[in-house]
């Protein structure tokens, strides 16, 4: 049970942006993504300033995809040494992107905003994914649901954040439903066809919709849309 599901109160996800965030300006600048799982504090040395070691995965559509976002991690001067891991035999089905490279960096804890939201009351329960330039936290908040608005300015005012709430639901609704931990698995554009294929009828019968129209509404090949939905759908039915 992660600490979230101990609190009672209200879970939020948050759609989230602050400044001097080394994986927010990467991803802002190229594709894939990354998920924040665990931070580690690193030992001062010497005049050598405090930092934090954190623990990533990158993830994108290809190789290449990721070896640019990697690149772009690099040549940020707010991150420190990127150390990537070893592949794992058999990685969780669960990473988004068909290619997962895990990887610790460390960084300065004064570019962190988690500080800033657990001093506010919430508290993550999920690894953060940061993608397009934003953040996207599953939090559990302790307080008063009518707090909620308050704390939020508070850490917009604190972190220079911006932040609004994309979801909110009781705390005693078990947290999210396994269709929406399902739709975390898939990459950005995997989603986006498989939700416009779901609203347009593609799975319907009679269906409402061709794959050619799919195609033709998300300006793409027919073969480009179908291997982004049979992608999706192989990762929303894998058991």
């Amino acid at each position: 049970m992660t600490i979230a599901e101990q609190i009672p109160g209200t879970r939020l996800t948050l759609d989230l942006w602050h400044p001097n965030c080394w994986a927010i300006e990467a991803t802002e600048r190229t594709a894939g993504g990354v998920l924040a799982h665990a931070i580690y504090n690193s030992p001062t040395t010497g005049d050598r300033p405090s930092s934090v070691n954190g623990l990533f995965t990158a993830f994108g559509e290809t190789e290449a995809e990721v070896e640019r976002l990697f690149d772009a991690i690099r040549a940020s001067d707010r991150a420190g040494e990127l150390l990537e891991l070893q592949e794992r035999f058999g990685r969780a089905r669960n990473a988004p992107g068909n290619v997962v490279r895990e990887f610790f960096l460390e960084y300065d804890p004064d570019d962190m905003v988690c500080p800033t939201l657990l001093e506010n009351g919430f508290v993550h329960s999920a690894p953060v994914r940061i993608e397009n330039g934003k953040e996207e936290w599953h939090v559990g908040f302790a307080g008063e649901r009518s707090g909620i608005e308050d704390a939020l300015q508070n850490v917009r005012e604190q972190s220079g954040a911006e932040v609004s709430i994309d979801s909110i639901t009781a705390a005693d609704a078990n947290g999210r439903s396994p269709r929406d931990q399902r739709l975390d698995t898939l990459t950005t554009t995997q989603r986006k066809v498989f939700e416009h294929a779901r609203e347009t009828g593609y799975y319907e019968w009679p269906r409402g919709t061709s794959t050619r129209e799919l195609a033709d509404d998300l300006d793409v090949s027919k073969t480009t849309l179908l291997e982004h939905l049979r992608k999706a759908e192989s990762k929303l039915l894998d058991p």
